[in-house]
């Protein structure tokens, strides 16, 4: 370790060490962006809005299809990224990488064109819940 992680290590916030505001920020964000992706996916898929846009208007088996496969992979994929993780990148790496993935699969899900950014977002959304949720 070098001089400047034993201070981060060393120093406090609140009485606590600075590690765990990192610690608690990283899971919080994380935990929201998962179990708010569980609740509204299947009602954004299904629901139909009134006027031009008659939304997404998908069968509740084909939501709930797409809903089934991204908690499993958000489940299985933790797996691979934490041996990613420990054998190649590291476990702040793989912290960073992760924030960073989920991210990008919000900002494609923003994106209001065919549902090819909505995959892409679910894709990128369960890699990076792989690299963060393990380390």
């Amino acid at each position: 370790m070098s001089a400047t992680e034993n201070d981060f290590f060393k120093s406090r916030v609140l009485g606590h060490p600075s590690g765990l505001f990192v610690l608690f920020f990283t899971e919080m964000w994380e935990r929201f962006s998962y179990y708010g992706m569980r609740a509204l996916l299947v009602l954004f898929l299904t629901s139909s809005l009134m006027g031009d846009n008659p939304g997404w208007g998908w069968p509740r088996e084909h939501a709930m299809t797409l809903y089934g496969s991204y908690t499993a992979m958000a489940y299985l994929t933790p797996i691979l990224g934490g041996y990613i993780a420990d054998r190649f990148i590291g476990y702040r790496w793989a912290t960073i990488w992760g924030a960073f993935l989920m991210t990008l699969g919000h900002a494609s899900m923003a994106i209001e064109t065919n549902q090819s950014f909505l995959y892409l977002g679910l894709v990128l959304l369960v890699l990076g819940i792989g690299l963060l949720n393990p380390t």
